[in-house]
């Protein structure tokens, strides 16, 4: 009896710190976009102009690229379960406080309060993506980090979709406590699951030798670079879809937050079966999924600058959304095949960081452009971007692990 009661202990642990670790990216995920489906309104409390209020949420992304790879060094030493509460109660702490600021009408507080919310953010998302995929069988490690990882996509369309109703009813202000708040249930399970017990991220020390080909590994700053314009692209639509349905196409701003969180909602599908796909359809080749995701992606976004039928935009909405993530999906682990297997955590981080730098500036360069030549000369040049993208993941390295045993033409040696 005892040795089923054991294994049984270890599977309910495993599925609480998982569990836990997803809702407490989910949460700042949805902290972290839900400024941006009720963006007029915080124009117009705070008189702020369209890149001012992309900054609010450009400024957790710059926070996250700045402290991605210390985050990442640091985990072990500091201990991760230590490390995600307090992240947890960091984001707490930047939603009342951002509601605070915003009631007040200071931007630069609220501002203030997002830059503690991106320290938050990045250590969650960080020691999740390590942890996960170290709590469970390697047969399960796959899947695991891929539910992980479409924990993002699902925080965004909370945000996107709750923060209107939020909004309608209590003020926009309330949108920032109200999910940061999710933290609560997050650290809960998590640390109901682990009990009091120190977890830790086991990983190889890499010498000198290895970090100089990791740096000089042309394989992945190419995957950094898609990285880099997947979350360009994810959050010029996730930022400024709600705006440009409400303000553009007059769709009510409810209603405009229920269908922009279409485009994250689909991220839970795509990020998750990308690695399927790879290994079903293509025989395990990485290349031709990301050339797919991009591909797929192009026409979506472009489309959006020809057109203004509702209907068709949210077609738009949501094939831009599978292209997208399923890059995001495959990206992760495809990265940790192109490096040496000690400085694979270095070179998550340098993917992640790279992807944030993406997403950080996106909101308020589009803002700037859509405030000199509108939404559809924006969406256009966003189109232009993702076609860019086709062409950097055609020249994007094949591991040389996969079913087919070959080294690719393209892969650095």
């Amino acid at each position: 009896m005892s040795g089923r009661t054991v294994p049984s202990r270890a599977r309910v642990r495993t599925a609480g710190v998982v569990a836990g670790l997803c809702v407490l990216s989910a949460a700042a995920a949805a902290y972290e976009i839900v400024p941006a489906s009720v963006t007029p309104l915080v124009r117009e409390s705070l008189g702020i102009g369209a890149a001012a209020a992309g900054l609010l949420v450009t400024v957790m992304y710059a926070t996250s690229v700045v402290v991605s790879v210390p985050v990442g060094v640091a985990l072990d030493r500091v201990g991760v379960t230590r490390a995600v509460v307090a992240a947890g109660v960091a984001l707490l702490v930047a939603g009342a406080w951002g509601y605070a600021a915003a009631v007040a009408g200071a931007y630069w507080w609220l501002v203030a309060s997002r830059v503690l919310g991106g320290l938050a953010y990045v250590v969650l998302w960080n020691a999740g993506a390590n942890l996960v995929g170290e709590t469970v069988t390697p047969e399960n490690r796959a899947t695991a980090v891929g539910v992980f990882t479409a924990s993002a996509p699902l925080g965004f369309a909370l945000g996107q979709f709750g923060g209107p109703q939020v909004a309608a009813r209590a003020g926009w202000p309330a949108v920032l406590p109200t999910f940061a708040g999710l933290a609560v249930v997050g650290v809960g399970v998590f640390l109901a699951a682990t009990r009091g017990q120190e977890l830790s991220v086991t990983t190889e020390t890499p010498d000198r030798a290895a970090f100089v080909a990791l740096f000089t590994n042309r394989g992945m700053w190419t995957l950094c670079l898609l990285c880099f314009v997947a979350y360009d692209l994810y959050l010029v639509l996730n930022s400024w879809l709600p705006s440009y349905l409400a303000e553009g196409l007059g769709v009510d701003l409810a209603l405009s937050g229920l269908l922009t969180a279409l485009f994250p909602a689909v991220g839970i599908v795509a990020r998750a079966a990308s690695g399927g796909i790879s290994d079903r359809l293509f025989d395990g080749r990485r290349r031709p999924v990301a050339v797919l995701a991009f591909a797929v992606a192009t026409p979506g976004v472009l489309g959006l600058a020809v057109t203004t039928d509702v209907g068709s935009v949210v077609g738009l909405v949501v094939t831009a959304g599978l292209g997208i993530q399923l890059a995001i999906g495959l990206l992760f682990s495809y990265v940790t095949e192109v490096v040496a297997s000690e400085v694979r955590t270095t070179a998550v981080s340098l993917l992640t960081a790279a992807g944030l730098a993406g997403a950080g500036i996106a909101p308020v360069v589009a803002g700037a452009l859509i405030e000199r030549v509108g939404y559809r000369s924006t969406f256009l040049l966003a189109g232009v971007v993702a076609a860019a993208g086709i062409v950097v993941a055609w020249w994007a390295p094949e591991p040389s692990g996969g079913r087919s045993g070959k080294r690719d033409s393209h892969e650095p040696v």
